[in-house]
């Protein structure tokens, strides 16, 4: 039976310690063996690109990045882990895991629980991410973006507007572009109290309005460019979304 390789990402160094010695214990029943220890979800996701681990055991609650937005961005990858989440909390979410076939272990870890995850986790599918996203209803602190063999995280505090482009969404930050393989839609259902819609098209981040000019081209349906902070790109609002736009700003001016 080939080895699983593991990535075990908690904020707590004992813990860590503490699942080591527990692969080790079990490493005749499931052969295993570490290949590295992340304290928060930044840290791991720089860590899967070198490492592809089989199973990832994660912590749910953590600083920077938490369990539950780490296995969104691991639910994107073209061949993502197996995800088993160990946690002292959270009772609701076990439950929910647990009815979607996404296995949990709940702190003190026992060897046997462990050993029996790790056997599911051969064949287990990665979690569904309807139902991770039902249990971060605030949204995703940031969204990942797959560029020459590279995983790369996008603070959402730091993009100023996204753009659908044929089959992706373009998202821009004061630095440069992004291209997401994510729906428009989806981005503007999660993000709405940090998104407004100017078009079918475009998103743009409210604190990034900065005014608007009319548009001197013959379009029917555009008859306003929105002007967005730290970027000369100039975003076009339709026609039907020009009064909800309007509103939105004559709020700020109050």
């Amino acid at each position: 039976m080939p080895e699983l390789k593991i990535l075990l990402v908690d904020d707590e160094a004992p813990a860590r310690a503490r699942l080591r010695e527990l692969l080790a214990d079990v490493a005749a029943e499931v052969p295993n063996s570490v290949v590295g220890e992340a304290e928060n979800g930044v840290a791991a996701l720089a860590m899967i690109e070198g490492e592809s681990p089989d199973v990832v055991l994660l912590d749910i609650r953590m600083p920077k990045m938490d369990g539950i937005e780490l296995a969104q961005h691991l639910a994107r990858l073209p061949q993502p882990p197996a995800v088993i989440f160990a946690t002292a909390y959270d009772a609701y979410a076990m439950q929910a895991f647990d009815l979607n076939a996404v296995d949990y272990l709940l702190k003190p870890v026992r060897a046997s629980r462990l050993a029996a995850a790790l056997a599911k986790a051969r064949v287990l599918h990665p979690p569904a991410l309807a139902v991770l996203q039902g249990l971060q209803p605030e949204g995703r602190s940031h969204l990942s973006c797959h560029e020459r063999g590279r995983l790369l995280l996008i603070p959402v505090s730091e993009i100023l507007y996204l753009k659908a482009d044929l089959k992706y969404v373009m998202a821009r930050t004061r630095e440069r572009e992004y291209l997401l393989d994510e729906s428009l839609t989806h981005l503007e259902t999660e993000f709405s109290t940090r998104f407004i819609r100017l078009h079918r098209s475009v998103l743009v981040a409210r604190e990034a309005i900065v005014g608007f000019e009319r548009n001197g081209a013959e379009d029917a349906d555009t008859h306003w460019l929105a002007l967005v902070r730290d970027v000369s790109e100039k975003l076009p609002v339709s026609r039907r979304q020009w009064p909800m736009v309007k509103s939105y700003t004559r709020q700020l001016s109050t």
